[in-house]
């Protein structure tokens, strides 16, 4: 998936259809002049149904189909005969959108399981023929309930990204390159600040072919729980990763400072990120020679107890298989 064909969020807009109008019918045939009332009911109008596809990872299909609109119900007919139901639209959405209403932005539902479906805007039922309304003192009424009419609704579809694992760091960390060498994705590398604009997905190849995935979110600043930077439009997808990678360059003057701060603007978005499991990775551990290594090493130990960290490099990929062991092993735990 490239970044150009990442869409996270769009406006969409839902009709559904009307529900059919009941008959008004008298029974008639040979022999029987004056038989009762026998109209039919009308059909319910089709309803606007979002259908959660792991195989889908963006929204960038709505792009070119934003409006979607169900089929009217049939009217109801003789000898009690219904009318058709409205033909439903089915929307196929990745999993981990939210359908919210763009009128009051409330949150309508989150498809997160395969084959989920909210019916986000019903069609309206189809009227009741004349037999419904035969009584005692009313043997041949003639009337019958027309169709209730569709809804109309603007809705709001945002995606946060199921990811097994994802990528947290201050921009020009080496995210992305860390994405490219353990997947084959092709994000956008550079050496300067939000290379990576949009969240890019891979898939990484484990042993005795299992996988998972794995998300590189655009960089972290200072601020960015407050909306700097690329603020909450990146912030939104790291609630749904089941482990979060910190990446860290081994040449960053405080490793445990830069830490905090990653894990203190998480904290301050949602405080429920504070309970994911997490792993710490300094990156671009190519840049130290042998005693560099073991002097920042011995300076972690004591700075970064408690906290599980290893040392990586995507250029040399040193650290990388291990990387893998200890993510498989978090996940599976």
């Amino acid at each position: 998936m490239t970044e150009g064909n990442f869409s996270d969020y769009v406006n969409v807009f839902a009709t559904s259809g009307n529900g059919g109008k009941g008959s008004m019918h008298f029974h008639r045939e040979k022999f029987i002049t004056k038989g009762g009332p026998d109209g039919g009911d009308g059909g319910r109008g089709g309803h606007i149904i979002f259908q959660g596809d792991k195989n889908l990872w963006t929204l960038y299909h709505f792009k070119f189909t934003r409006h979607f609109k169900a089929g009217h119900g049939e009217h109801g007919s003789k000898s009690r005969s219904s009318g058709a139901q409205g033909e439903d639209v089915i929307v196929k959405v990745p999993l981990g959108t939210l359908i919210r209403d763009k009128t009051t932005n409330e949150i309508l539902h989150e498809i997160i399981e395969d084959q989920e479906e909210y019916i986000a805007v019903e069609g309206g039922m189809g009227g009741r023929g004349n037999w419904h309304f035969k009584s005692s003192t009313n043997q041949t009424p003639r009337y019958a309930q027309p169709g209730i009419e569709g809804s109309e609704q603007a809705l709001i579809l945002e995606l946060k990204i199921l990811a097994d694992v994802g990528l947290v760091g201050f921009p020009n960390a080496g995210k992305s390159t860390l994405l490219s060498v353990v997947t084959s994705a092709k994000p956008k590398i550079g050496d300067y600040e939000f290379t990576t604009l949009k969240p890019n997905l891979g898939i990484v190849e484990y042993r005795d072919y299992r996988s998972f995935v794995m998300a590189d979110i655009p960089g972290i600043i200072e601020g960015a729980s407050e909306g700097k930077g690329l603020g909450h439009r990146f912030l939104r997808h790291i609630e749904r990763n089941s482990i979060l990678l910190y990446l860290i360059p081994a040449d960053t003057e405080d490793i445990r400072k830069e830490y905090e701060v990653l894990r203190n603007e998480l904290v301050l978005y949602n405080p429920e990120l504070v309970d994911k499991d997490f792993l710490v990775a300094i990156s671009k551990s190519d840049l130290l020679d042998d005693e560099l290594h073991t002097e920042l090493n011995a300076e972690l130990a004591s700075t970064m107890e408690g906290i599980p960290y290893l040392f990586i490099s995507s250029v040399s990929q040193s650290g990388i298989v291990e990387l893998k062991d200890m993510l498989w092993k978090k996940l599976n735990e």
